[in-house]
């Protein structure tokens, strides 16, 4: 079921960062230095995730322990976007499974 849970949960995030992304002009945009210690000054964030999408940007997961969290799209260049932000954030420790069945 957990694991049912977080497939769902990864595509949900896909179809999000996609629509996301289309409108990624009109998200708030800046220096990525500038955004994370806004993050940290603002809400109490700090980076807790971190993976790199397929067009080559690098998804970032901030979160506080008071729950909020942000997620941030960075390009290569260093423009950072905020994507998508909300509340009720838990750390959930679950371990990957193994890509390769004859290991």
């Amino acid at each position: 079921m957990n694991r049912q849970i977080f497939a769902l949960s990864f595509g949900l995030m896909g179809m999000i960062l996609a629509a996301e992304h289309a409108n990624a002009q009109a998200a708030p945009c800046g220096d990525h230095t500038a955004i994370a210690q806004n993050l940290a000054a603002t809400f109490g964030e700090t980076l807790q995730s971190i993976g790199l999408a397929t067009n080559n940007t690098i998804v970032e997961v901030y979160a506080s322990e008071a729950g909020s969290w942000t997620i941030t799209v960075s390009t290569a260049e260093g423009q950072t976007c905020l994507v998508a932000a909300g509340q009720a954030f838990q750390h959930i420790s679950e371990a990957l499974p193994n890509p390769d069945p004859d290991a």
